[in-house]
């Protein structure tokens, strides 16, 4: 009998999103992770593979990855997108649910001009 946690659900969930999501050159990735402490989000462009801007609680000082936190990160990775000429992403949730930090963040990208 194997066990199934919640991380190998999360992992399994990603991977499924991952098959129908890529960042291009014109529309790249705005993914997002979280641990205990942090929050990070990435600008991807899946075709080369390489990261355009990046974001997280560790640039901004802040000790706790709650849902104002992540705000304050979505709307960092906005401005940071909207400075290399970003404006359309697509949104990688990382199997994560849509739903607290994740909503937040997208909310904040959302507001600070990113569309997706």
């Amino acid at each position: 009998m194997s066990t199934i946690n919640r991380k190998a659900i999360r992992a399994r969930v990603h991977t499924r999103i991952r098959k129908k999501i890529a960042g291009t050159p014109e529309r790249p990735r705005l993914a997002v992770n979280f641990s205990n402490q942090h929050v990070y989000a990435q600008v991807i462009d899946d075709t080369k593979g390489v990261t355009l801007c990046a974001a997280c609680t560790k640039n901004v000082e802040l000790k706790q990855a709650n849902k104002e936190s992540a705000a304050k990160v979505g709307a960092l990775i906005a401005e940071k997108a909207l400075a290399a000429g970003i404006t359309e992403v697509v949104f990688d949730r990382g199997g994560f649910l849509y739903h607290g930090k994740v909503k937040s963040l997208a909310d904040a990208a959302r507001e600070a001009g990113l569309k997706f």
